[in-house]
């Protein structure tokens, strides 16, 4: 019965949400939030489990939304964008939070230490490296015949790609910070930094590789297995896994592998004209949107409010941060490879909503952040737990302000939508 109120209360906020100008997600969250926890018997590691599976299938459905044709002519900005983005972002957030801990900002502190070790600051700043989709158009899609088409798939391809990126630089610090800190001398630091390069590039190369061949064999299944539409949310679902599976067994990247499975499935020819990439897009849409909105949902659930108390200051003035520093000199330091107008490039730059996989990589980072050198053992469980409420801060402040203030700078750069016979040309 909880369960069944619970959905339900989430269909109603998702609703009315955007009727006040915020995005759904968030209000999902904020009824989480609200939520006593107790009510429902979730351990973190339960919800990372899900996350992962619900990772798996968002990437798989993005890769499939994925349209080459409409990116034709910005695609190599795109990929600088969301690759490139995601790196200058994290490492400029790292550094702001670093120097938020420090004596300079009058150590506005994590867990009562006197500053903020960089291993932890750049942590943080890796959670908060990717935007989210979902959020970013739900919000555009009030004034989206006031934006370019163009533009509109500009951010959801960057936004669908900067995911694995984002994960592949988080794994990436953990490897130098964790590993490092696990040497224990300076000497080791150059040799660690090498290595996470090699498994990092390792872990791309792997995941392009199992996408492609799986690609093949996803289109096989999808020609000559499928008989009727209703199998093909087992389909896709059996494809998502799989794929994750065995690029993570083969030391690749699966989500890589996943997004790059379901864009070659969007590239592909089928036999029957009613079982095709768009159709999975159709059954897999209603599954995607709830493991969305339940991942939102169950990482609310298991915030505690009041041990957000002592994060909010350096919270408040991480997302401000990242809203005005890290995210728009990401953006706009790009801007000589852009066909895009300065103007479009603001947008761009106040599109960078966090969601999901920030929320996700936040379990992780408690595990993590023990294990970091320069941390004092003593105050390494608070200084985990508070770290995990300054991603979530964040994650509530920048869908608060970029989702309800999006839309009024969307209006006021009065951007120019392109021709609708032209949506994939480039300047």
């Amino acid at each position: 019965m909880f369960v069944g109120v619970l959905f339900l209360g989430t269909l109603t906020i998702s609703r009315f949400s955007p009727k006040i100008g915020i995005p759904a997600i968030l209000g999902v969250l904020l009824l989480g939030l609200s939520i006593n926890v107790s009510t429902l018997d979730i351990t973190r590691a339960q919800a990372a489990n899900f996350q992962l599976l619900g990772l798996a299938l968002l990437l798989f459905y993005a890769g499939l939304k994925t349209d080459l044709t409409a990116i034709r002519g910005f695609f190599e900005y795109g990929i600088l964008l969301a690759v490139g983005g995601v790196v200058v972002s994290s490492l400029i957030l790292g550094s702001v939070l670093w120097f938020l801990g420090s004596s300079n900002a009058g150590a506005l502190s994590l867990g009562g230490t006197e500053a903020i070790p960089l291993g932890a600051a750049m942590l943080i700043a890796a959670c908060l490296g990717s935007t989210d989709a979902g959020a970013t158009l739900s919000v555009l899609r009030s004034v989206r015949r006031k934006v370019p088409l163009r533009l509109q798939h500009l951010l959801e391809f960057e936004s669908s790609v900067n995911d694995p990126s984002a994960l592949l630089f988080y794994g990436l610090v953990v490897g130098i910070f964790v590993t490092a800190g696990a040497a224990g001398s300076v000497s080791s630091l150059e040799s660690t930094v090498l290595t996470q390069v090699r498994i990092f590039l390792q872990q791309i190369g792997a995941g392009l590789v199992v996408g492609f061949v799986f690609g093949y064999l996803a289109r096989f299944v999808v020609n000559y297995l499928v008989e009727e539409r209703s199998q093909l949310l087992l389909v896709a679902m059996s494809i998502a896994f799989v794929v994750y599976g065995v690029a993570t067994s083969l030391g690749g990247s699966g989500f890589i592998a996943i997004y790059v499975t379901g864009l070659f499935l969007t590239s592909s020819v089928y036999r029957s004209p009613e079982i095709n990439h768009i159709t999975i897009q159709e059954v897999l849409l209603p599954f995607n949107t709830m493991a969305e909105i339940t991942i939102f949902l169950v990482f609310g659930l298991l915030v505690y409010p009041p041990d957000l108390i002592d994060a909010l200051p350096i919270g408040i003035l991480a997302a401000f941060g990242l809203m005005l520093v890290a995210r728009p000199i990401s953006v706009l330091m790009f801007q000589p490879f852009s066909p895009f107008s300065l103007k479009e490039s603001l947008l761009v730059s106040w599109c960078g909503l966090r969601g999901a996989v920030p929320l996700a990589l936040s379990h992780d980072l408690s595990l993590a952040i023990p294990r970091v050198r320069g941390i004092d053992p003593a105050i390494v469980d608070e200084l985990s737990r508070n770290a995990e409420s300054i991603i979530f801060i964040v994650v509530v402040v920048n869908l608060l302000v970029q989702g309800i203030s999006l839309p009024y700078l969307a209006r006021v750069l009065g951007l120019v939508p392109s021709p609708p016979a032209k949506p994939g040309l480039a300047s």
